[in-house]
């Protein structure tokens, strides 16, 4: 988008990959640092992270906002135990949060993330709130018999390994 000239300012491209953009005299931005966060699923999608992220990044800049960091993810929504959004929830420097869709952020709770957010001082930002409600409620009912079948393996997993712990516990006071 840049380097088309579709941003309204002078663009330059450092050798390090990082663009400027410059103001003119007597202008400023909104004032407000972006955070942007694309994920998908799979490495298979590669190529619709990048593509997500860079829609992103122009509708920030598009708001008025200044992106202070592009964050981007391979990883299941169901999965909290990914890394890079959570260095980023963890991070400083920004104002607003913007994703693509609401999945991108998390399968479930994002309206509990979004007040976290709030109650930080930041904002959550979702660009295509657009839904189609038959769709989303299959999504959510494939992502609920999933999460419910790992939690089970996981369960008996850890079932079997409490077990093993208490024996050896009692062995060893033996």
């Amino acid at each position: 988008m840049w380097n088309r000239n579709a941003i309204p300012h002078r663009v330059e491209q450092l050798s390090t990959g990082t663009i400027i953009v410059h103001l003119r005299e007597g202008e400023s931005d909104s004032g407000v640092r972006a955070a942007i966060y694309a994920r998908v699923s799979s490495a298979e999608n590669k190529k619709n992270l990048e593509a997500q992220a860079e829609r992103l990044v122009q509708y920030a800049t598009a708001k008025g906002y200044q992106t202070v960091v592009v964050v981007k993810e391979v990883g299941s929504g169901l999965n909290d135990q990914r890394r890079k959004l959570d260095a980023l929830l963890r991070r400083d420097g920004y104002d607003i949060l913007i994703v693509e869709h609401s999945d991108r952020l998390a399968r479930f709770g994002v309206r509990y993330i979004a007040a976290l957010l709030e109650r930080n001082g930041l904002k959550l930002e979702v660009v295509n709130t657009a839904d189609n409600q038959r769709d989303e409620l299959m999504q959510d009912l494939v992502a609920i018999v999933t999460s419910f079948a790992a939690r089970l393996y996981g369960q008996r997993r850890a079932k079997r390994k409490t077990e093993a712990i208490v024996k050896e516990l009692q062995d060893a006071a033996s």
